[in-house]
């Protein structure tokens, strides 16, 4: 494993690897611009999340069941792509500190629907909150027509592939708010 050597005076700052070194043909550019924005962007929540004793898994299982009032816990599981256990535990915590209901289907009653209660929708809205301001601010430093540059970036990041249905929805709802 290279040695990797991050000084922490300015004056002695690691030097970043020459794009010539790995044949050019790499983005670091945008590798790293992604993986700060990233950072910077879940930082926001993960300070207020701290608070609460949750972290990011609890932030990803709110998110989309605030969004999607009802998803079923399969839909869940393929959205975050993580494995039964690890959402059992979010879940749990959240369902038994009331942020979240879980209520059986109408039409089968082995489907697990999901429900984010008021104390759950405020704090959903809260770290919505912050984050849209981080994003209103970088939209701020670009022109009006960029924001829609950002969101065909973003979508074609995504794999397509993906058959997730919550994936589905949003693109169906972006294509028909693009028709609009």
């Amino acid at each position: 494993m290279p040695d990797i050597n991050f000084a922490t005076s300015s004056h002695d700052a690691a030097e970043p690897k020459p794009a010539a070194d790995d044949g050019g043909n790499l983005r670091w550019d945008i590798i790293e611009l992604l993986f700060f924005a990233y950072r910077d962007f879940v930082g926001d929540p993960d300070q207020e999340l701290e608070a609460f004793g949750f972290g990011r898994a609890h932030h990803r299982v709110m998110h989309f069941v605030y969004r999607y009032p009802g998803l079923k816990v399969a839909d869940l599981l393929d959205v975050l792509r993580i494995t039964k256990q690890s959402l059992g535990r979010v879940l749990k915590q959240l369902l038994d500190e009331g942020y979240i209901v879980q209520k059986t289907g109408d039409n089968d009653r082995r489907q697990r629907l999901l429900y984010a209660t008021p104390k759950g929708e405020a704090l959903v809205q809260k770290l919505a909150g912050l984050q849209t301001t981080r994003i209103t601010k970088a939209l701020a430093e670009m022109g009006p027509q960029d924001a829609e540059t950002v969101k065909r970036f973003l979508r074609a990041m995504i794999d397509r592939d993906d058959p997730d249905k919550v994936l589905e929805t949003i693109f169906a709802s972006v294509n028909h708010d693009a028709k609009e």
